[in-house]
């Protein structure tokens, strides 16, 4: 064997050596942070169909409330203090907004966490 083939050769083990090196840290990073996601999953319990609804449930109230209770003060208001526009109305639209801007909030908290559990699984939320 020649003085290069032999170079060759010892240049391909040492790259598929370099290719492997390189790769197994990553997997073993990827099966680590899997096996933690399920052990968290474990440790919080299982997605029931009752938690979805009562997500569900949070985003609604969170529009619904605002919106009643603007209309509800319209409606005391167009009582007690006459305006050439509707109070009722008024304020239904902007307990609406505000009830929107708030499910926007309770989802965007939601999504936020569910991407950081993703990301970082071995780090545990402090509450």
């Amino acid at each position: 064997m020649s003085k290069e083939s032999g170079e060759k050769a010892r240049g391909k083990e040492a790259g598929k050596t370099a290719i492997t090196a390189g790769s197994e840290p990553e997997l073993s990073r990827q099966v680590g942070a899997r096996a933690a996601r399920k052990l968290k999953a474990r440790r919080r319990g299982t997605q029931t169909v009752w938690s979805g609804l009562g997500m569900i449930g949070l985003v609604g109230w969170s529009v619904v409330v605002p919106t009643l209770a603007g209309a509800a003060l319209g409606v005391w208001l167009d009582q007690h203090v006459p305006m050439k526009h509707s109070w009722t109305l008024m304020l239904l639209f902007i307990g609406l907004i505000i009830g929107c801007v708030n499910a926007w909030y309770w989802v965007d908290k939601e999504d936020k966490e569910t991407h950081e559990e993703r990301e970082e699984p071995g780090k545990e939320k402090l509450r």
